[in-house]
C-alpha cells in the first residue's frame, strides 16, 4: 500500500462507444503518471459475446458490471490510488452506482459528439468487439449529465471535435483544477500510485 496520505481521486472518462474514451483516458493517465483502467475488462464473457453479435445490453446485464467497478474504485480510493477509468456510464443511475458514497473522490468527464461523427469513427475501428449497429441503442440509453442537477459539480463535458492532444489537455486542465482544491497537482498525486501495480481486472 502507498504511504501517500493525501486524498485520492478517480476520473471516469465517459460517453458512447466510439467517442474516444479509451484513447483519451489512457493518454491522460500516461501524461499524469496515473494507472489507467478500462471498463471493458470488467465485462463478463457473456456481455462481450452479446455486444459482439449486436445484442444490446440491458440493465440486468450491466448491474454486476457496474457493481464490480464500484468495488474496484472503492479499493483504489481506500489504497490512496489515483486512477483514470474509461467507462460508458451512459445513465445517471449507472454513474450513481459507480460513485456511491464516493462523490467527493469520483469525477466524470463526458466526451460529447454527434452520432454521425461517432459512427464514422466506429466504422474505421478494428479489433473491438462492440458491433457498430449498437450505436443507436447506446444513444437511446444515454442520459447526458445535466448541467442543472446534482451531477453538475462532478462532471465536465468536452466536445470530441478536436485532436486527441487538444481534448486531453482540456481534460487534464480539469483534473488540475479539481486537485488544486486539495493542494495537489497531478504530479504530486501520482505518488499515491507509484508503488501500486495496476490490478488484473479481467472478468
Amino acid at each position: 500500500m502507498s504511504t501517500y496520505t493525501g486524498p485520492s481521486h478517480v476520473f471516469i472518462v465517459m460517453g458512447v462507444s466510439g467517442s474516444g474514451k479509451s484513447t483519451i483516458a489512457e493518454e491522460m493517465a500516461k501524461q499524469m503518471g496515473w494507472p489507467y483502467y478500462d471498463a471493458d475488462n470488467f465485462h463478463s464473457d457473456s456481455n462481450k459475446e452479446k455486444m459482439k453479435h449486436g445484442i444490446p445490453l440491458n440493465d440486468e446485464d450491466r448491474d454486476p458490471w457496474l457493481h464490480k467497478m464500484h468495488h474496484a474504485i472503492s479499493e483504489w480510493i481506500s489504497d490512496n490510488e489515483n486512477a483514470v477509468l474509461a467507462c460508458s456510464a451512459l445513465k445517471k443511475t449507472y454513474r450513481d452506482i459507480l460513485s456511491a458514497k464516493l462523490s467527493q473522490r469520483v469525477w466524470f468527464i463526458y466526451l460529447k459528439g454527434s452520432k454521425e461523427l461517432i459512427k464514422e469513427r466506429i466504422m474505421k475501428r478494428t479489433g473491438h468487439y462492440m458491433n457498430p449497429i449498437l450505436l443507436d441503442s447506446q444513444f437511446d440509453t444515454l442520459e447526458e449529465p445535466d448541467k442543472n442537477d446534482s451531477e453538475a459539480p462532478r462532471t465536465l463535458t468536452v466536445g470530441i471535435e478536436g485532436t486527441v492532444q487538444e481534448i486531453v489537455k482540456q481534460c487534464i486542465d480539469h483534473v488540475k483544477e479539481r486537485l488544486a482544491k486539495h493542494g495537489q497537482t497531478p504530479e504530486s498525486a501520482a505518488a499515491a500510485s507509484a508503488s501500486i501495480s495496476p490490478r488484473n481486472t479481467s472478468a
